[in-house]
């Protein structure tokens, strides 16, 4: 039997990866956890065979959890929100990598990797590196997998207009008038989404910075769409600096 552990801080996903992992007959799910803290206490006590680990908790990272580690699992299958240069950089580190939401034949497919595996890869540690200097690279991706509670949405992020932070909850405004509602703080998308193409214009704002037409007053982004935005006192000068650097 593979043994294999999942690290998901998403309920909706993680019940969902869960389900898929027992339809494969071959592999026993050993336990899952949805903070850096307790993975690296489950994958230390499990010792799982495979673990199936998303790049992005509340907490930290993927990569915080194989840092606290003593022995670094050779057989991670990544899981992420996003494609584009992250892909690339899993790509040199992982077992394999899956994009939410996970498809049945593509987890099968990953299994199927380590099962003909070779059991050593002197060169994981190296690769590993590889893929956490590129992963943490000014780079913005293509799109991003936006989960409530009720669906997982694939959106392009040139289709994000703004997103309003409230506490554990990130509100996303999107170009076809549409909002998602998702249990994550605006700081996790922050990080997501990295400037210059994205703007904290205020601690409850992160802005798509291809749907700002103007500045009103020194106080408001102004879409496009017409709506503003605050622009914190603190954060004015930076704001103006990176819209007009010419002044």
């Amino acid at each position: 039997m593979i043994r294999v552990a999942i690290i998901e801080d998403e309920p909706a996903v993680r019940k969902e990866i869960s389900y898929l992992v027992q339809q494969e007959t071959d592999v026993e799910l050993v336990g899952w956890s949805d903070t850096v803290t307790n993975a690296v206490k489950l994958i230390e006590e499990k010792q799982p065979d495979v673990i199936l680990m998303d790049i992005q908790l509340r907490d930290g990272t993927a990569f915080d959890i194989l840092k606290k580690l003593t022995v670094i699992p050779q057989n991670i299958i990544f899981i992420t929100a996003y494609n584009h240069f992250a892909i690339k950089a899993i790509k040199y580190g992982a077992l394999d990598y899956l994009l939410k939401p996970v498809d049945q034949t593509e987890l099968n497919e990953a299994l199927e990797r380590y099962r003909r595996k070779s059991e050593n890869n002197p060169q994981w540690m190296k690769r590993l590196s590889m893929a956490q200097e590129a992963l943490h690279a000014s780079e913005l991706p293509e799109s991003i997998a936006l989960s409530s509670i009720h669906h997982v949405r694939i959106v392009p992020v040139h289709n994000i207009v703004y997103c309003k932070g409230d506490g554990p909850y990130t509100l996303f405004f999107l170009n076809d008038g549409t909002k998602e509602l998702i249990s994550k703080p605006l700081k996790y998308y922050e990080e997501l989404l990295p400037q210059p193409y994205f703007l904290r214009t205020h601690q409850s704002y992160l802005v798509n910075r291809s749907h700002i037409s103007g500045v009103n007053r020194s106080e408001y982004i102004v879409l496009k769409n017409k709506e503003e935005i605050p622009i914190s006192s603190r954060r004015k000068n930076s704001i103006l600096n990176q819209l007009f650097p010419e002044k």
